[in-house]
């Protein structure tokens, strides 16, 4: 291990961004969270173990801070996206879109951050507090005041566009040699087909599906 030099009084900040940013850099080396160790980490950074726990008690809460990360840097992409699109529907496109992206290109953390057991109240914490998941229920309110949706609480459609992106994610980065073709295709048709879906089913008032079909047949051309 290449011994750090002894850091500047006030600098635990930046110490604690560099155990994060090597407990991230294991996972996606590794592909898995069992190569990610205190000793591993504590190699990476150039420090001791104790140092480590100084700012983690133990593995899981060094593992909760890279969720924690994994999480806001998923917000600030999908903020960047829909930064200068003002038509609704159109930015919340993108942001799912962004959101699908991000998890196939750093699939260990997203797997981490979404998919393994924690407290419910760390979930509720990351989840509905991240920047991700605020930025995509901004754009579904605003899409209810263009009536694009019909007006009600924004909660509920927000996670079910949630599950839209995170199923068409999870299943891309778990199954990659089903034939997907362009996975961004197949995930543009998804987040539409979700958008489009519940923009109708609304306008019907939740049809059953021989309703919908009778309603279809009316719009058929001739």
């Amino acid at each position: 291990m290449a011994r750090r030099t002894r850091s500047a009084r006030g600098s635990g900040d930046v110490l604690r961004t560099e155990i994060v940013d090597a407990a991230k850099g294991l996972l996606a080396d590794t592909g898995s969270e069992d190569g990610v160790s205190i000793r591993a980490v504590a190699h990476k950074v150039g420090v001791t173990a104790p140092s480590i726990y100084r700012h983690f008690a133990d593995k899981q809460a060094l593992i909760d801070a890279v969720v924690a990360d994994v999480f806001s840097q998923l917000g600030d992409e999908m903020h960047s996206v829909a930064a200068g699109i003002d038509a609704p529907l159109e930015r919340l496109r993108q942001q799912g879109l962004a959101y699908v992206r991000f998890a196939r290109e750093h699939p260990e953390q997203y797997r981490l951050a979404t998919t393994q057991p924690s407290s419910a109240a760390m979930d509720v914490d990351h989840v509905l507090g991240s920047g991700a998941f605020t930025d995509f229920a901004q754009s579904i309110q605003d899409c209810i005041e263009a009536q694009i949706f019909v007006a009600g609480d924004p909660l509920p459609i927000a996670l079910e566009f949630w599950a839209a992106a995170h199923g068409v994610a999870s299943l891309q980065i778990s199954k990659p040699f089903l034939p997907w073709g362009n996975p961004d295709d197949i995930a543009d048709r998804v987040l539409r087909s979700a958008a489009v879906g519940h923009a109708v089913t609304d306008r019907l008032g939740d049809p059953t599906p021989a309703q919908f079909v009778t309603w279809l047949a009316g719009m058929a051309p001739g």
